[in-house]
């Protein structure tokens, strides 16, 4: 992970929209890699999403399991400078439906 965003996320200093956008995309890429499936939609707006976590399918709709963070913190969790249970007791991720808790078993994607 680059210093640019070891310093966002520690420190709040925003990188470039283009670095964000890279980075959020290659994090949600790499979660799908490593917990392939359907039933937990991840979403990091206004960068990306993906579907991820192997079980029922969604194919219609809002999806029943859903996980939404902004990007500062989908990056802090993705390189392990926050934890799962954190963000969500801190209200800095949003977790509906009973398995998008599930995500958390595959954070941190990269240690820090």
């Amino acid at each position: 992970m680059s210093d640019v965003l070891l310093d966002w996320v520690d420190d709040g200093v925003e990188p470039d929209r283009a670095t964000r956008k890279s980075a959020v995309k290659a994090s949600l890429d790499e979660l799908a890699r490593r917990a392939p499936g359907r039933s937990v939609e991840v979403r990091v707006p206004p960068f990306g999403a993906v579907q991820c976590v192997e079980g029922p399918r969604h194919t219609r709709g809002t999806p029943p399991n859903v996980v939404e963070a902004d990007p500062r913190t989908w990056i802090a969790l993705a390189i392990g400078r926050l934890t799962w249970d954190d963000a969500v007791a801190a209200g800095r991720v949003s977790a509906s439906g009973s398995r998008a808790g599930e995500i958390a078993a595959f954070l941190p994607l990269r240690t820090p």
